[in-house]
C-alpha cells in the first residue's frame, strides 16, 4: 500500500510538473515576434514558430507585428506660407524592424508614429507656399518621409512611405485661380493668334515682292482662282479683270469729272 502511495504521488507531481511545461509552450506566426521579460528584465526575442517561456509569470512576453502598418492622418486645417488655409490629409506607411525597441523604448508605437506625422505634416505645409503644395506633392512626400522616418527611428520604427492624398482649399481661393488659369489660357491664345498672324503677313509680304518682280503672276494666280471656283458646283459667276483696267478706268473717270467742271465753270462765266 505504501508502495502505491507513492507511485501515485509521484504520478501526480509527474503529471503537475508536465502542466507546467506545456503551459510555457507559445506560438509566433512568421510575422510576429516576441519580446521576453524575465522577471521584468529584458531577455530578448522568440519566434516565429513555437517556443518555450517559462510559467507562474516568470517570464512574460509582448507580440510585435512585423508587417506594414497603415496610418490614417485625418484632415487638418494647417496656414500654408503665403497665409493660405488648407486642409490637408495624407497616408503613413510604417514597418518595426526592431521589436525590442518598438516595446522598451516608446508605450505604444503606433499612437506615437500618428502624433509625430500628424504635427509634422502641419510643419511642412507652413514651410511652402500654396502653388508649392499643389504641384510639387512628390518633393513634399519625401521631405515629410524624412522627418518622420528620423523622428521614429529611435523607436525601431521605419517610415516607408509618406503620400498627401487631398488637399482642400477655400471656394474663394478655387475660383481666384480658375480666373488665373483661364486669363494665362486666353493670354497663350492671343500670342499664338499673333503669332500665326505676324508669319503670314510675312509670307503675304513674300508673295507680294513675287508677283511685283513678275506681273503675270498675278494672272496665273486670277485664273487658279476662277478654276477652283468653277469647281465647287455653283451658279456663281466671277469675273475678274486685270488691275490695269481699273487703273486706267480711275484715270478716265477722273479726267471727265475734271472736264465737266471745266465745262460748268466756263457757262457759268
Amino acid at each position: 500500500m505504501a508502495a502505491l502511495g507513492m507511485l501515485g504521488l509521484l504520478f501526480i507531481v509527474f503529471a503537475v510538473f508536465v502542466f507546467i511545461l506545456l503551459t510555457g509552450l507559445r506560438v509566433a506566426t512568421e510575422y510576429e515576434r516576441a519580446v521576453v521579460f524575465r522577471l521584468g528584465r529584458l531577455v530578448g526575442t522568440r519566434g516565429p514558430g513555437l517556443y518555450w517561456l517559462f510559467p507562474l509569470g516568470v517570464e512574460t512576453q509582448r507580440k510585435v507585428d512585423l508587417r506594414t502598418l497603415t496610418i490614417d492622418i485625418e484632415s487638418q486645417e494647417s496656414i500654408t506660407k503665403d497665409s493660405v488655409t488648407v486642409k490637408v490629409n495624407a497616408v503613413v506607411w510604417m514597418k518595426i524592424v526592431d521589436p525590442v525597441r518598438s516595446v522598451v523604448s516608446v508605450a505604444n508605437y503606433y499612437a506615437a508614429s500618428y502624433q509625430v506625422a500628424l504635427t509634422s505634416l502641419r510643419n511642412i505645409i507652413g514651410q511652402h507656399f500654396l502653388d508649392e503644395v499643389l504641384k510639387e506633392r512628390d518633393k513634399i512626400n519625401e521631405a515629410l518621409q524624412a522627418i518622420v522616418d528620423q523622428a521614429t527611428e529611435p523607436w525601431g520604427v521605419k517610415v516607408e512611405m509618406v503620400e498627401m492624398k487631398d488637399v482642400e482649399i477655400p471656394q474663394q481661393m478655387q475660383r481666384a485661380m480658375a480666373q488665373e488659369a483661364q486669363a494665362m489660357r486666353e493670354k497663350r491664345a492671343r500670342i499664338i493668334k499673333a503669332e500665326a498672324e505676324d508669319e503670314a503677313a510675312a509670307k503675304m509680304a513674300e508673295a507680294a515682292q513675287v508677283i511685283a518682280n513678275n506681273p503675270l503672276a498675278l494672272e496665273l494666280r486670277r485664273m487658279q482662282m476662277i478654276t477652283e471656283v468653277g469647281a465647287e458646283q455653283n451658279t456663281t459667276t466671277i469675273l475678274m479683270l486685270p488691275t490695269e483696267f481699273v487703273t486706267m478706268a480711275e484715270a478716265l473717270s477722273g479726267a471727265f469729272k475734271q472736264k465737266v467742271g471745266g465745262a460748268g465753270e466756263r457757262s457759268a462765266s
